[in-house]
């Protein structure tokens, strides 16, 4: 199993295209049987959890059976074309999954027999959640604090805000230098915990899920830059 993660970006003047890349991508990647799960989504501004959309930012989830049959869908399929034409940046990591808890739409997408335990390098981390409506603003008021911190802690490297709807079906994916390091903030943030444990408490989420990747490779540019160039000589 093969998951890609790609973060693009549009013009200003094609932001109306974008729109549209979002209704229009779902059939070739349906019909795409190599790719058993996939998610168009939108980016907030800040790198995590955001009540304010990226317009010129988009992004798309997949699983492939293969790193071949993804390199096949970034050579000639009609989304690399339409990202070719249309936008100015474009990001992508592969990864292989560590582990994986909770649900997407029914369903464990990242859900494997063998997982590596023996992962030492660097990680991504996807937390994807559907807030319940009553919950909305439990949720938001929480938010920023603990995003604050994390883009401040040892070991953090990078993270994109992604989600399928506004305000309600949030992700953040989070990149970090170790296991080790992410672990510390995750546990040993007292600011996080204590969120981790409301959010248990009082039942904000109707499904979530929490998954671990071992990165394969990086490409591409982001504002300007390859947001993982720091760790590429460790690839």
């Amino acid at each position: 199993m093969i998951v890609s993660f790609s973060v693009v970006r549009y013009r200003r003047l094609f932001i109306p295209i974008a729109f549209l890349a979002m209704a229009i991508h779902r059939l070739p990647l349906w019909l795409n049987r190599k790719c058993s799960f996939w998610k168009l989504m939108g980016c907030g501004k800040n790198g995590t959890f955001d009540l304010q959309p990226d317009w010129q930012q988009w992004s798309l989830m997949a699983v492939w059976d293969s790193e071949d049959d993804f390199k096949k869908f970034k050579s000639d399929s009609f989304i690399a074309w339409w990202w070719k034409s249309f936008t100015f940046e474009e990001w992508t990591i592969l990864s292989e999954p560590l582990a994986s808890h909770g649900e997407w739409d029914g369903s464990d997408p990242f859900k494997m027999d063998e997982y590596d335990k023996d992962h030492k390098g660097q990680v991504a981390v996807l937390t994807r959640a559907t807030i319940r409506f009553s919950k909305l603003k439990r949720f938001w008021t929480h938010v920023d604090p603990v995003a604050q911190i994390m883009t401040k802690a040892d070991g953090y490297l990078h993270s994109v805000g992604i989600g399928e709807a506004p305000f309600i079906r949030q992700a953040t994916l989070s990149i970090w230098e170790s296991m080790e390091k992410m672990k510390a903030f995750a546990y040993g943030s007292k600011e996080h915990a204590d969120v981790i444990r409301k959010t248990r408490k009082e039942d904000w989420y109707s499904e979530e899920l929490f998954a671990r990747f071992k990165i394969i490779s990086s490409s591409g540019k982001l504002n300007g830059i390859d947001p993982l160039n720091k760790i590429k000589e460790n690839f």
